[in-house]
């Protein structure tokens, strides 16, 4: 389907856009798929499974991207909202003279907001915003045409930028301002409610019975396997989620006695089959059924490792004033059991090639985490240290000490916000009757409880009944959830 071209000076990209799109040809939407590759390739999820956050952002992105660009294909549509995005984009050739600063990972945070109104000028639009070349698609319009354009038929360089005279006068609306004035606009939580809340509640209606079937499955596998839990990683869609664990139940009544190797275990369906640096058994969703069932023959041996990972956990803490070593799923990278023990390894090793010595218990009642992209150590707010693999044990001492006192504190005001954030969604549960109320693991407590405290002050009638996440975005999830940014605006415009 495709969308036709407005004049140029409506779109506000004047600085980005090439010569060649005055007379180019509208895309079709296999052909921006195909020109937004080199996007996708570096931004894709599946490259950030070592960072948590950021492959969430990018997922989440990818999500309100993928709307944008159906909207936009979709016969008889006038305007899209303005549509704000956030990517972390991997540095590759083509994008190695980006202006954004990369991390220490190898990659750039990326934001901008879309106002267009066709595929080829969103496609540019993105390109450019994430410093891509946008070469390649000159290709497509030049192959489409079958004689080439004349030299002497080319409009000018440049696009006619008009005085702001000229808009005064006419009364025509100025496009820059426009632009200016949308990039200003955040949604408010009322007006998304009201254009969203009846679609929202008909897709929780027609996932009814499958969300009735898949608490029926995992009960039963719980049971049958004398499981602690089954979760997932990502936030596929029930049918999806049903698929899985249907999958499991047939593996299960073939050969039940390999699986029974995972009593009192957490199940999770995620990207990669083995077991995680917490101990939970992941089953890689890509994989053949002939994997899984290798995993739960190998589960003894993971046993065996998880026995020496906490005894060189134990001789960690020893080392180092009685501190608690701990595994954090939301704020470390996705690790393996194989991976983490080495990670600890490495670090056990270093401490006794350069052994400082540590006052017996003196930094009991304290965590870390060990991270291995960073260089120096730090102590995170909520109240855990976070230590390089490799650090100097004497800087690493001194910065403990000195430190001490306000992980202490850190540690307690974790406590106390866990608490309130706990009565508070009970309360937002209560007053807005919901059927859930939860989280992404990105939100942090603190952001937790500002949200629900603001959302218990307003009346919103279309939560009744509704699954909420209190998530980075807007959206309605495929199966009726209702996703708002913690930190969600009620006013006109924010600027």
């Amino acid at each position: 389907m495709f969308c036709h071209l407005r004049p140029l000076r409506r779109f506000c990209l004047e600085k980005t856009l090439p010569h060649w799109f005055h007379y180019s040809r509208a895309l079709s939407g296999a052909e921006a798929v195909n020109a937004l590759r080199p996007f996708y390739f570096a931004v894709h999820p599946d490259f950030f499974g070592q960072h948590p956050r950021e492959r969430e952002v990018n997922e989440n992105s990818l999500k309100r991207l993928s709307v944008y660009l159906e909207n936009l294909q979709k016969p008889g549509f006038k305007s899209l909202k303005p549509t704000q995005l956030t990517f972390y984009v991997r540095e590759t050739d083509q994008n190695s003279d980006g202006q954004e600063p990369l991390t220490t990972s190898g990659f750039r945070a990326v934001k901008f907001t879309l106002h267009t109104r066709d595929l080829l000028s969103t496609v540019l639009y993105i390109l450019n915003s994430c410093s891509l070349s946008i070469d390649h698609i000159q290709s497509l319009n030049t192959n489409a045409h079958s004689q080439p354009l004349k030299e002497s038929t080319r409009m000018p360089d440049r696009p006619i930028k008009w005085d702001k005279s000229y808009y005064s006068f006419t009364g025509f609306k100025d496009p820059e301002e426009d632009l200016e004035q949308a990039s200003r606009m955040e949604t408010s939580l009322t007006s998304w409610l009201d254009n969203n809340g009846k679609s929202a509640v008909t897709k929780l209606n027609n996932s009814l019975p499958l969300r009735k079937e898949l608490d029926r499955l995992k009960d039963e596998l719980s049971d049958l396997l004398q499981l602690s839990d089954i979760r997932w990683q990502r936030g596929w869609g029930i049918a999806h989620r049903c698929s899985q664990l249907h999958s499991l139940g047939r593996l299960a009544q073939q050969n039940l006695e390999p699986l029974q190797n995972a009593k009192g275990c957490t199940i999770i369906f995620t990207d990669r089959s083995g077991m995680s640096a917490v101990g939970h058994v992941m089953l890689g969703t890509t994989d053949v059924h002939h994997h899984w069932m290798k995993l739960f023959e190998r589960l003894p041996s993971y046993f065996d490792l998880q026995r020496k990972q906490t005894a060189l956990e134990d001789q960690i803490s020893s080392l180092l004033g009685g501190i608690q070593v701990v595994y954090i799923e939301e704020l470390q990278p996705v690790l393996t059991l194989e991976e983490y023990y080495s990670l600890l390894n490495v670090f056990y090793n270093q401490l006794l090639k350069n052994r400082v010595p540590f006052h017996p218990q003196s930094l009991r009642g304290l965590q870390m985490i060990l991270n291995s992209d960073r260089y120096a150590p730090s102590l995170h707010e909520l109240g855990h240290f976070n230590i390089p693999v490799l650090c100097d044990p004497a800087s690493l001492r001194w910065f403990m000490r000195t430190k001490a006192h306000q992980a202490r504190e850190n540690l307690k005001r974790k406590e106390e916000l866990k608490v309130i954030e706990n009565e508070l969604i009970q309360a937002s549960t209560k007053k807005f009757s919901l059927a859930k109320l939860y989280k992404e693991p990105s939100i942090s407590s603190k952001q937790m409880v500002d949200c629900c405290k603001r959302l218990l002050e307003q009346s919103l009638p279309y939560l009744h009944g509704m699954h909420l996440c209190v998530s980075r975005f807007y959206s309605v999830m495929q199966d009726g959830d209702l996703c708002i940014p913690w930190n969600w605006k009620n006013g006109e415009a924010m600027k």
